[in-house]
This record gives structure tokens, sequence and C-alpha cells, in this order.
């Protein structure tokens, strides 16, 4: 080995570089790639916290969906095998005194509104003169929310024929 001879003030400069060099590499290779590393994981915690908040956005959904899912079962299964949208319209046209009005129930399977198990079915009726207290009594009868049968739209005009009568076209529907 060589030795070399260096004065006090060129020995305090070669310390000092050295100790530049030393500071240097532990700044680069240990204190830079543990605060990347901590930033690094830190926003992966935001992400992960994120999408925790969303699962359970997302479950609360899911839950709501299955108590109305078992909800429908338990109404589809209160009406009974035998139940069909045509005879309890014409159970509650009978009812309102609108059964002679009747002019056409045309029935509809819906397949672009498939919902799982459910199938959506549909009765369109026209009605021709009828007085409004029919009409409302008719449409008081046949709407039942809790048994999911709604109108889905309903057209009134006047009846051409008799003065202060009306005709209607009524879509009604429900779930099977």
């Amino acid at each position: 080995m060589v030795k070399l001879k260096l004065a006090k003030r060129e020995k305090y400069v070669v310390l000092a570089a050295a100790c530049l060099i030393v500071l240097f590499l532990l700044v680069n290779f240990l204190v830079l790639p543990f605060f990347k590393e901590k930033d690094r994981l830190s926003k992966g915690i935001a992400l992960k916290e994120t999408e925790l908040k969303e699962i359970a956005a997302l479950s609360t959904e899911y839950q709501k969906y299955r108590k109305e899912a078992a909800e429908m079962d338990r109404i589809l299964s209160e009406r009974g095998k035998g139940f069909t949208l045509m005879s309890y319209l014409d159970k509650a046209a009978g009812g309102a005194a609108v059964k002679g009005q009747i002019k056409y129930m045309n029935p509809s399977k819906s397949s672009s509104r498939n919902t799982g198990s459910y199938e959506e079915s549909g009765v369109e009726i026209k009605i021709e003169g009828v007085n409004t207290d029919q009409l409302v009594t008719f449409l008081y009868m046949i709407e039942a929310p809790e048994d999911l049968i709604s109108i889905r739209r309903i057209s009134i005009t006047d009846n051409k024929k008799q003065e202060g009568y009306l005709d209607c076209i009524i879509q009604i529907m429900t779930y099977e």
C-alpha cells in the first residue's frame, strides 16, 4: 500500500469529502427510498379506504335489493299459483261496472323487462263511454302496489259520441 503524506488541511478536506460521500450514499440509498415507500404506502392505503367505502355502499345497496326480492317473493307467493292479471282486471271491471264498456283487453309479456326470476307482464285495456266516477272507481280497484300491480300508462280522451263521457286506454303491469 502506498502511504500518502497529506497536510493537516488536506486530511480535513479528504475527511469532509468522505463524509459527504457517505452522507450522499445514506440519503440516496436509505432515506429517499424510505420516504418514497412511505408515500406509496400512504397512497395505497387511501385507495384501499376508498375501495372499502365503495364496497360498503354496494353491500348496503345489495342488501336493499335482497330485501326487495324477498318481499316480491312473499307477495307473489301470497297471490297464489292461479293468479292472472286478466282475471284480476276482469273482476275489477265487474266491481266498477265498466265491464260492458271494455272494447278490448290485450295481454302482453315483456321480454325486455326481464328482472332475474321475475317476468313483467301487462294488459292493455280500452274502455269507451265511461263517466269519471266509474273510471276513478276502476282505477282505484286495479292499482294495487301491495300486490305489485300498477298502472304504467293511461290515455284519457273525450268520448265523441256521448257528451260528458270518456274513452281511455290503460296499460297495467305486474310481475310473475
